[in-house]
């Protein structure tokens, strides 16, 4: 536990480094906390904070800047941000609004995350919107011998089409008569639920045709899985002007490895997508983006009161992170504005 010395000193040494990227020495501290205390008391309380972890003294400098556990601790307990509402977005986000075009989802995707990058000034990550599992209407065309088109229409008239190769020729007829057995019992149902529901009515269909139909839930199982591994990423490029970067190609090569793999950032923004609001990961702490040069704050965004999806701002630790929350909130706000809106 800080006391009210030791906190005001280490919300000021952060405030300073954000803003001015050089280590804090004492007599700068002395003058910007307002605090009346001799450079001698101000050295003390240096050295308890840097035996907590919270800040570190770099080799080259007599003054100290904050460790990921510094940034954390300022985030969670002296940071204060004040939500934006819609109508109270700057000029340039009220403009970026006119550009988010609802009936193209996809565009809308884009243009969030070149909008966060840009606001940012660092990268913009956005998951593209879940897909829904249920399906509302399925048909089978025979394509040729043992290949079927499996065309399945979701509810909100999303279109997926799969092409599977069966074990027995089918005619067309027999597919058919499956697309109809699947739209007047299975219609409205989860691909999972109308898994589980014929592996316990198999014997009741024959055995050709179960075949066929177990295929079809498989291939729309895929094509959901498909569709949910979309990330857009914009403004990588900014990190090679990020001071704290500049000099460290190897870093630089791991984050633009990251950007390239986005297998993590999907498993970081899945994260944040299950918790309401913004939240932060600080300098690796994720596990995900194992980086102690990074942070990611990020928000999840909706459809019509359902979470879909997350985006989110990656950059330095050394982040203005009152502004990189009120820029992810308001965004959030702004693509679920216009992925909800009437069609």
């Amino acid at each position: 536990m800080l006391d009210e010395r030791a906190r005001s000193l280490l919300k000021t040494l952060v405030e300073r480094y954000i803003a001015d990227g050089q280590p804090v020495g004492s007599r700068t501290l002395s003058k910007a906390s307002g605090l009346e205390l001799s450079p001698a008391t101000i050295r003390n309380v240096m050295a308890d904070l840097e035996d907590m972890g919270l800040i570190v003294s770099p080799h080259t400098s007599a003054g100290r800047v904050p460790t990921a556990r510094g940034y954390r601790l300022f985030v969670d307990t002296m940071l204060t941000v004040q939500p934006l509402q819609l109508d109270q977005a700057s000029p340039d986000m009220a403009a970026a609004r006119d550009q988010l075009h609802p009936d193209q989802p996809q565009r809308v995707i884009a243009q969030a995350a070149h909008l966060l990058s840009s606001l940012s000034s660092f990268v913009g990550v956005v998951t593209a919107p879940k897909k829904s599992s249920v399906f509302h209407h399925i048909e089978f065309l025979r394509l040729g011998e043992r290949r079927v088109l499996v065309i399945m229409v979701a509810p909100d008239g999303d279109v997926q089409n799969r092409v599977i190769f069966t074990a027995h020729d089918h005619t067309q007829s027999e597919l058919v008569e499956a697309t109809n057995y699947l739209n007047a019992h299975y219609a409205g149902l989860a691909i999972d639920e109308v898994r589980a529901r014929l592996k316990s009515e198999i014997d009741q269909l024959r055995g050709e045709i179960a075949t066929l139909m177990q295929a079809a839930v498989q291939a729309g199982t895929d094509a959901i899985a498909e569709t949910q591994e979309q990330v857009v990423v914009s403004g990588e490029r900014n990190l090679l002007g990020v001071q704290d970067f500049g000099n460290d190609m190897g870093s630089l090569r791991k984050m633009f490895d990251l950007f390239e793999q986005k297998t993590q950032l999907m498993r970081l923004l899945d994260t944040s997508s299950r918790a309401e609001g913004v939240r932060i990961f600080i300098g690796g702490e994720s596990r995900i983006v194992p980086f102690e040069e990074l942070s990611v704050v990020s928000a999840p965004y909706e459809v019509d009161g359902r979470i879909v999806g997350t985006l989110g701002v990656i950059g330095p630790t050394r982040m203005a992170y009152d502004r990189m929350i009120q820029i992810v909130d308001i965004t959030s706000k702004l693509v679920s504005n216009a992925l909800s809106a009437p069609r």
